[in-house]
This record gives C-alpha cells, sequence and structure tokens, in this order.
C-alpha cells in the first residue's frame, strides 16, 4: 500500500508545477510517483468538448478511484487537478487510507498572469470550435478551497523550491504512515 496527494488550488495557483517538481523531487529520493492530471484524463475520455456537471463530476471520481487501484499496488500518486467541488476530492480521501490534499492559494492578479498566455490561446481556439460545432467551452466560475487541507501553501509567496519543501514533508509522514504494519488481533471466543 502507498499514499496519494491531491493538488488542488484555482487555475494558475501552480499545480501542474509543484506536481512535476515534487515528482521529480521523488524520483531522485527513490520514490516511484506518478502523476494523475485532470487536463490529460479529460482528453482521453471526452476530447476538448464541453462537459456536463455529470460528466465532471465521473471525471473526477474516475481520477480518485485510479489514484486508489495505483496506491493499492505500491505506486505513491500525485493527483493534478483543480477540482473545483470539495466532495471529488472527500471521494478521494474516503477511497485512500493515506492521503493528503494540499491546497495552493494565489492572488488572482499572479494566477491570472501565469495563466494568460496558455489558457488565453487555449479558450480562443475553444471558442472558435466552439462557433463551428455549436458548443460553449467549460468556465469554472467559483471553486470550493478544502476545509481539511493537510497543507495550505501560498504560492505567489513561496517559491517552487520551498514548496517543493514543504510537500516533501507531507510525503514523509504519508510514507511512514502507510508503511507502519498492521496487525490483526484475533480474540479467542469463550
Amino acid at each position: 500500500m502507498s499514499w496519494a496527494i491531491w493538488i488542488t488550488g484555482r487555475p494558475g495557483s501552480g499545480k501542474s508545477t509543484l506536481a512535476t517538481e515534487v515528482t521529480d523531487a521523488l524520483t531522485r529520493r527513490g520514490v516511484r510517483a506518478r502523476i494523475l492530471d485532470h487536463a490529460t484524463a479529460r482528453r482521453l475520455l471526452v476530447g476538448e468538448r464541453s462537459m456536463g456537471d455529470a460528466e465532471q463530476d465521473f471525471l473526477y471520481r474516475v481520477l480518485a478511484y485510479a489514484a486508489k487501484l495505483l496506491t493499492d499496488v505500491g505506486v505513491a500518486v500525485i493527483v493534478d487537478a483543480t477540482a473545483s467541488r470539495r466532495v471529488w476530492r472527500d471521494a478521494a480521501r474516503a477511497l485512500i487510507p493515506h492521503f493528503a490534499e494540499i491546497q495552493l492559494v494565489c492572488a488572482s492578479e499572479v494566477a491570472l498572469e501565469r495563466e494568460r498566455a496558455d489558457r488565453w490561446r487555449r479558450v480562443a481556439q475553444r471558442e472558435r470550435d466552439a462557433q463551428r460545432s455549436g458548443s460553449m467551452p467549460d468556465i469554472v466560475l467559483d471553486y470550493e478551497e478544502s476545509l481539511h487541507a493537510e497543507l495550505h501553501l501560498r504560492t505567489d509567496l513561496h517559491d517552487v523550491g520551498r514548496a517543493v519543501e514543504q510537500v516533501l514533508v507531507v510525503v514523509h509522514r504519508l510514507q511512514s504512515a502507510s508503511s507502519t504494519p498492521v496487525y490483526h488481533v484475533e480474540r479467542s471466543k469463550p
């Protein structure tokens, strides 16, 4: 059994950058970890088309279940996904015994600047595609911050190296907990 962390936060808060840097740091330490990211899962499952609420719910639950299956076979998992609804992250917490949520917080201006070039290029392309197909791009208007995050990181105040160090402390705690043997004591019946 292994562990999983879910890196969550608004678009532009640095989820993908942090997930990649943490995974690289773990690899250097000999820890096998995999990133499950929302963008790749979405492209594979639904392509670039708009998703309704039910499809979004399904996709996030698939990510949670995939993380559970990987941890069950000893692979450490980092989920890189906004997951604007708490219930999706809480579903992963309920499925995975050794789980932590990392909540990224970032000033709106900084997040916007980080996202501007890539995001607006993709939105413009999706709008052109939507005009041809009649569908509109997905837009997240609200985000539910974690009530149970093991770590809150201000990514607009700390550099990536410092953030990686803080996440590795959480990872160390998860590794320690997941390697603790569980003993079952059978009681004799009278």
